[in-house]
């Protein structure tokens, strides 16, 4: 049976069971970011471009979302074609489950509808080679934590590339908050039209589902979405927010369009950004804890 609503993420129920994140409970609040026009140099910038821009507009506001077909290539033509032919137009978040993730793609909202395209062949990793721009922030045990563009990753060390017969290595992405992945049934291998995008991070998903893509704005929309008041996050008597309409950045007419550009990799800013990110968290750090900066110039 295809219960995409099931399996999408198959330790939803675990995620029921975990304590919710502390709040805080006083203090002085925090001093206001600076803002990245004032901090990054015009250079620092990169430009996302306009055919690996995913343009999600919805109920609550606009999702951008990066698209990333060196990681995912099945995964991102299936999302650009579903986008071009209108197939996720006012269809609903069917599947909400707050300090997790946010799933749609079901034109019949209750988890089990799909497209009429065949099932995809999973992408839970990929193959890295050395012109890929990639950006450490860590080296765990050997491993190296880093971006992939906006997409939080981890990969074999380069000193691997010379041991392979094809002058490649592994890598795969991390489900941290913004990252895309494609829902699915039991078989790797299923699946089809529906995602879902992180709320928070959720490393037990790593190389289980197909990333494709990185929120690059529109994080705290994700947030806002409608959760669910069913069983695993599932909408119940709940009305569910919808994505009303959903594009790629290269259809709409440029005078419309929106622009992204994301912190550089080889930008001094960006190893500035990693290094406080892991002085202030220190053992605990993670690459989820590095938010890159983002412009967008907003249109249409």
């Amino acid at each position: 049976m295809k219960s995409r609503s099931h399996a999408a993420v198959l330790l939803a129920a675990a995620l029921c069971a975990t304590p919710a994140l502390a709040q805080d409970v006083g203090g002085p609040p925090p001093p206001p970011a600076p803002t990245p026009e004032t901090t990054i140099g015009v250079t620092e910038w990169r430009a996302v471009p306009a055919e690996n821009l995913l343009v999600i507009d919805t109920t609550r506001g606009r999702i951008l979302l990066e698209l990333m077909p060196e990681v995912a290539p099945l995964h991102v033509e299936r999302i650009k074609l579903l986008a071009r032919r209108g197939f996720y137009d006012n269809v609903p978040w069917h599947r909400v489950i707050d300090w997790f993730m946010a799933q749609t793609g079901d034109p019949l909202g209750n988890g089990e509808g799909q497209s009429p395209y065949p099932d995809l062949k999973a992408e839970f990793t990929f193959r890295r080679d050395p012109t890929m721009p990639f950006a450490a922030a860590a080296e765990p045990m050997g491993a190296r934590v880093g971006f992939f563009h906006s997409l939080p990753v981890q990969t074999q060390p380069d000193s691997a590339f010379a041991q392979t017969g094809d002058g490649k290595v592994h890598g795969w992405g991390l489900y941290c908050p913004g990252v895309a992945g494609m829902a699915r049934d039991e078989g790797n291998d299923t699946a089809n039209s529906q995602f879902f995008i992180m709320r928070q991070a959720y490393p037990a998903l790593d190389k289980r589902y197909s990333i494709w893509g990185m929120t690059v704005a529109g994080l705290d929309v994700v947030r806002a979405l409608q959760v669910g008041d069913g069983d695993n996050g599932m909408m119940s008597q709940a009305q569910p927010d919808r994505m009303t309409r959903v594009r790629v950045a290269a259809d709409i007419p440029a005078a419309e369009r929106p622009g992204v550009q994301v912190l550089a990799h080889d930008s001094t800013r960006f190893r500035a950004l990693v290094d406080e990110e892991r002085t202030a968290r220190g053992a605990d750090f993670s690459v989820c804890d590095v938010t890159l900066p983002v412009q967008v110039s907003d249109a249409g």
